[in-house]
């Protein structure tokens, strides 16, 4: 029954997964050819910050629920609902935080005053996604990802029709405004994910006053969770926040332009990642499928059980991974043109694409950890691959190598953390 209910999880996720990855590439081409070159350039500039304040403004709660959920040991009424009250007191100081230094990173870390906007833009979607991310918890505990992949479908399709529809007319106005509305889309986009998970969550039971009202208890065991996963996304956040403010800062010192550090960065960020990211839906729809099967087994004491699916998560992920990398090595001016119609980013694509091989397998890596009590392994790992890719940045960059200073930093943490991850793997399991 168990393995019946992987398998069908799987699929859902890994069918969920193509149909929205298939509509995010579609929203990402329609994107870059509305706004063009200059208009993705300064979204990726700010994308950064938006990560970062995403990451502290869920702080792992999805991670922490689903698994409290899968244990079947707590009321889940009261489990949400201790946590949504925090979430949202958690969501108000960061929006003020952001109202604050919004100025200062714009102007003085950035170097870039049009991003104020949007950076101030974050701001506004922040709550939607929290509690989007919770309600995600709960149904990823329950191994439910039906509602997860329709609210997934559903959320993409409305911002796919609002960019459409809108940042044509606000591209009219300025460039300014039309970045600020690739940020605020996403505040609807949340809230309709929302309310399609909402409408599948179970009504059969009547929800009783106690349990709306707060339980610290809960809110600490989720915490105990939580936190240690965060403290590892928050680390990868933070190095992707201080990315282009490192670049900026490091290639500015012997020469390069403001433009041309915005200019090529974007690039990387926004055409050459997102075709290397296509597979990663299937690794990342394996490994969320993966977690509760490994934390049920590894209460159990059945290794044996964990390393088997483990091998198999890997298999199909290199399976995939490997011939979709190898082509887009071979001919990366070909599927640039065809997607984004446009050459630029082949010569950075062509040197990265080997090492994503490797990014492929990353992510069960770390959902096996996370499974197995070893969240606090994975931030630890991330935190030496973090400070690694910050030195080398600053570094290479002295060598007057543009941004594949920026590359390098990025194979060498891609390569330590998946062996840290691995390392720490062998130890526990084997």
């Amino acid at each position: 029954m168990k393995k019946e209910t992987f398998i069908k999880s799987t699929i859902i996720l890994i069918l969920g997964g193509a149909i929205t990855k298939a509509l995010g590439m579609l929203i990402k081409i329609i994107m870059t050819r509305i706004v063009g070159t200059e208009g993705i350039s300064l979204y990726m500039l700010v994308f950064p910050t938006f990560s970062l304040f995403m990451t502290i403004s869920q702080l792992g709660f999805p991670i922490a629920i689903s698994k409290l959920v899968s244990e079947e040991t707590y009321n889940n009424k009261k489990l949400i609902f201790s946590i949504i009250p925090f979430s949202l007191l958690l969501n108000f100081i960061l929006m003020l935080i952001i109202i604050i230094i919004a100025p200062y990173l714009a102007n003085d870390l950035l170097k870039e005053p049009r991003v104020l906007y949007p950076i101030l833009a974050i701001a506004l979607v922040l709550p939607f996604d929290s509690l989007s991310s919770i309600l995600r918890g709960y149904f990823f505990g329950k191994q439910r990802m039906f509602p997860h992949m329709i609210s997934l479908i559903i959320e993409q399709l409305v911002r796919l029709s609002l960019f459409i529809l809108i940042i044509p007319t606000l591209l009219e106005k300025s460039i300014i405004y039309a970045v600020t509305g690739l940020i605020l889309v996403n505040m609807i986009s949340e809230l309709s994910s929302i309310i399609i998970l909402l409408f599948f969550i179970p009504n059969k039971k009547k929800i009783r006053k106690k349990e709306i009202i707060p339980d610290l208890s809960n809110v600490k065991n989720v915490l105990s969770i939580a936190l240690p996963t965060t403290g590892s996304r928050l680390i990868g956040s933070i190095c992707y926040f201080f990315e282009p403010i490192i670049l900026t800062l490091s290639l500015s010192a012997i020469g390069y332009s403001n433009d041309y550090i915005v200019t090529e960065y974007g690039i990387i960020e926004g055409y050459v990642l997102p075709l290397l990211m296509l597979p990663n839906f299937f690794t990342n729809a394996l490994s969320s499928a993966l977690m509760p099967i490994i934390s049920r087994n590894y209460v159990l004491g059945n290794r044996k059980e964990i390393r088997k699916k483990l091998k198999q998560v890997i298999l199909i992920s290199l399976l995939i991974g490997i011939p979709s990398t190898l082509i887009l090595m071979l001919n990366p001016t070909f599927f640039l043109n065809i997607i984004y119609k446009t050459t630029k980013g082949g010569n950075y694509l062509k040197i990265i694409a080997p090492f994503f091989i490797i990014l492929y397998i990353q992510a069960p890596f770390a959902s096996v950890l996370q499974a197995i009590n070893k969240s606090k392994n994975i931030m630890y790992d991330n935190l030496v691959g973090t400070i690694t890719k910050i030195i080398l940045i600053s570094i290479c960059s002295m060598f007057k190598i543009g941004l594949y200073s920026f590359l390098i930093a990025m194979i060498a943490n891609i390569l330590l953390v998946t062996f840290l991850h691995f390392k720490t793997i062998k130890k526990e399991l084997y």
